[in-house]
């Protein structure tokens, strides 16, 4: 499927010249809760990461009415507490944030996954502090499961809330 209808959101799928989105989404603001921006090197790594997923998808959000890409959202595997789950992480940009954007897509994300089938829950991990993103999690309809110790980035240890929605269930 290569766009996905979510109300006044659809996904489309990453694809070469969505480079700009992130260094768009690489500004202090975007990336509080992420361990700060990146480096030109890691943006790099981290658009050919999305483009190669083998197992889930990365996607821009699009608005519907007028074609403007609002930010991103994607699913890919994570290793979980002795098994495999599908995590989900998104951004929106400045300019669109307090719309309810976000929620929208993570309903089409739910949908995507569980089309993608292999594994029965998706989680999403924000850090507990990050207040937007957590209200996220809730009006999408994902189960708070409680605060958890996470890495993200790598070497970085953070306190999360482990946010899970049955793909089974719906």
């Amino acid at each position: 499927m290569d766009e996905v209808a979510g109300s006044d959101v659809r996904l489309e799928p990453w694809a070469e010249g969505d480079f700009w989105l992130l260094e768009l989404h690489n500004s202090p603001e975007m990336t509080a809760h992420l361990g700060g921006p990146e480096t030109e090197e890691q943006l790099v790594a981290r658009h050919r990461r999305y483009l190669e997923l083998s197992a889930g998808r990365m996607y821009r959000v699009v608005l519907a009415g007028g074609g403007e890409t609002a930010g991103t959202i994607g699913f890919w595997e994570r290793e979980w507490r002795g098994g495999t789950v599908w995590e989900t992480g998104w951004g929106i940009s400045p300019a669109f944030q307090g719309r309810g954007l976000a929620v929208r897509a993570a309903r089409a994300l739910v949908a995507e996954a569980r089309a993608a089938g292999g594994h029965r829950y998706l989680h999403a991990y924000p850090g507990v502090g990050h207040a937007a993103s957590n209200a996220v999690c809730r009006r999408a309809g994902f189960t708070l499961l409680g605060p958890v110790d996470f890495e993200y980035p790598k070497g970085h240890w953070i306190t999360s809330n482990d946010w899970m929605t049955d793909l089974a269930g719906r």
